[in-house]
């Protein structure tokens, strides 16, 4: 989820780790492997949940393409995987 903060937005990482396994169930993918292939250490989904950590943008970018998705959706910024592919 996006929300407001002054004149920036910033991306809730416990809500972005969440779209990112609601949408891995969703194609039967693994978090775990979709990591290892996609080059990223394995504990990001745990320190986005618990330590708040955002990952970069090429970090989305690389789980959004492996998932089939937008970076948008995995945000927040709309339901709709497809939307800004």
């Amino acid at each position: 989820m996006i929300a407001q903060k002054g004149w920036y937005y910033f991306v809730e990482a416990a809500y972005t780790a969440n779209l990112i396994k609601v949408r891995s169930k969703e194609r039967g993918i693994a978090v775990t492997l979709m990591l290892s292939e996609c080059g990223i250490y394995k504990s990001l989904i745990y320190d986005m949940e618990k330590r708040n950590k955002i990952p970069s943008a090429e970090v989305l970018e690389k789980i959004a393409n492996y998932l089939d998705c937008s970076v948008d959706y995995l945000i927040g910024r709309t339901d709709n995987p497809e939307v800004n592919k």
